[in-house]
């Protein structure tokens, strides 16, 4: 799913995103390391893995 970082605190490596169609979503230290990630910063695009929950697994650079 491709989304936008709308908020990203680099001290907890969390925030959130919002997707093509409007959805805000969370997401924690866990995707961001998953994707493998240095810098996060607002309005930047990615990729959102979900698991079937629609929970973010993963982030990767779009």
């Amino acid at each position: 799913m491709q989304a936008t970082v709308e908020t990203y605190d680099p001290t907890t490596a969390s925030g959130s995103a919002l997707t093509d169609e409007g959805n805000r979503l969370q997401f924690d230290h866990a995707a961001v390391e998953g994707g493998h990630l240095r810098h996060l910063r607002p309005g930047q695009r990615v990729h959102l893995d979900l698991d079937a929950e629609g929970t973010v697994t993963g982030l990767r650079i779009f």
